[in-house]
């Protein structure tokens, strides 16, 4: 089969979504509803519908759009990802799964392919953590992994609830009815950037992603009476920074401890308050990220951290709270799925390397609702999460290729 990508086409209209941001190019600032995100969802089903596709919406703004297959009855072969984007962050994150799996269905148009299996493209609402503190809202909810709770708790930084949020946007229906039913699909295979330097550095086109790691976040809270830094003597303060200090060292010893390099652990976040030079602290918020590809190794790692935290809020005399954020679990690649990626870059004459993804994806809870994988392209040095982003258009084209043989083998 002969696949044509459109690479001109492609660059040119992620160059195009890229301006659609609350940031100057090549800087992506889209928060989930916002005035820019909403435009760009107007734009994609513009595009969606010029190729043909029947487009639907769930109450959380998770966007579906169907090539529909011969046969109707068949659970249908889904793609796709997400167009948020973090504070000024780059144009290829998501974006390409989405505006790259258009372009595969229009490469399976143009040669004349018409699947048995109906093909979806689906774009994920809020995969990124920024409105409302929580990465892949969208999806979560699609897996029914939230319950209802845990989404009343949301709040964004203006206070409002995620059904605030989306009844501002014109979303309907019930969040409960975004969970999909067993069996709506076939199969899930997203295209990435791969937000890291391997493939680059051994010069591989394609990754084919085996495994992807389990992230787990915890708050903890830390406070205590504050008072001038002047006036109040060291043997009479509780200060939580210097807790806080304990415990950020305490979770790269407890990661480096695993000694596997599929373990990693960051504190990413420190409030202090009430932040001036001339004053004790007296709360501190630190939230702190856990991953690994074994769950029981993360969850370990976790209790040892906060077995640490506490200690160390003991030792000086500081109040101590903490939560669990989240404790998610990792995710298998489906082998068939695999194969299927593998023999698509082959019948390319593209070489590929078997890979673990240690960021994770709405693959991550899509593998909880079908058979999953995921294809990487190249990350130039690494970067992503940043306006110097890049993956050159041919790089994307050869990943959407892959990405539309992979299709057609799975839609049949």
């Amino acid at each position: 089969m002969s696949l044509s990508i459109d690479t001109k086409r492609l660059t040119d209209e992620i160059e195009y979504l890229a301006h659609v941001s609350d940031t100057p190019y090549p800087s992506v600032t889209r928060v989930l509803f916002s005035s820019v995100d909403l435009r760009a969802r107007e734009w994609l089903k513009l595009l969606y519908a010029d190729a043909g596709l029947v487009v639907r919406e769930d109450a959380v703004g998770n966007t579906f759009a169907r090539w529909p297959g011969t046969d109707p009855a068949a659970a249908p072969v889904a793609t796709g990802s997400h167009i948020d984007a973090i504070p000024n962050a780059g144009r290829f994150d998501g974006v390409v799964g989405v505006l790259g799996g258009l372009e595969a269905i229009r490469a399976l148009q143009r040669a004349g392919r018409r699947p048995r299996r109906s093909i979806e493209l689906v774009m994920f609402t809020a995969e990124e953590p920024t409105r409302f503190g929580l990465g892949c809202l969208g999806s979560r909810l699609m897996a029914g992994t939230l319950s209802r709770q845990k989404i009343d708790s949301l709040r964004d930084p203006q206070g409002l609830s995620v059904d605030d949020v989306c009844a501002q946007a014109y979303m309907h229906g019930t969040l409960e009815s975004t969970r999909l039913t067993p069996g709506c699909y076939d199969s899930f295979v997203e295209l990435h950037i791969e937000q890291g330097p391997l493939l680059e550095s051994k010069k591989m086109p394609i990754g084919v992603v085996t495994a992807i790691a389990a992230p787990a976040a915890l708050r903890v809270d830390l406070t205590g009476p504050g008072g001038h830094a002047g006036t109040v003597l060291m043997p009479d303060r509780h200060d939580p920074s210097l807790a806080a200090a304990e415990i950020m060292q305490a979770v790269e010893q407890a990661a480096l401890a695993t000694q596997s390099r599929d373990t990693v652990a960051t504190c990413g976040l420190v409030q202090v308050l009430p932040g001036a030079v001339n004053s004790i602290p007296r709360e501190v918020r630190l939230e702190i990220d856990v991953r690994d590809i074994d769950g029981a190794r993360r969850d370990g790692v976790l209790a040892v951290i906060r077995t640490a935290a506490k200690a160390a809020a003991e030792r000086r005399r500081c109040g101590f709270k903490e939560q669990l954020i989240n404790a998610d679990p990792p995710a298998t690649c489906a082998p068939h799925i695999v194969t299927a990626v593998e023999q698509a870059a082959a019948a390319l004459g593209l070489p590929c390397q078997r890979m673990i993804s240690r960021a994770y994806h709405d693959s991550l809870f899509m593998a909880q609702v079908c058979p999953t994988a995921m294809i990487f392209v190249p990350s130039k040095d690494g970067i992503s999460h940043r306006p110097d982003e890049y993956t050159a258009p041919e790089e994307i084209a050869q990943g959407v290729r892959v990405l539309a043989g992979a299709l057609d083998l799975l839609a049949g």
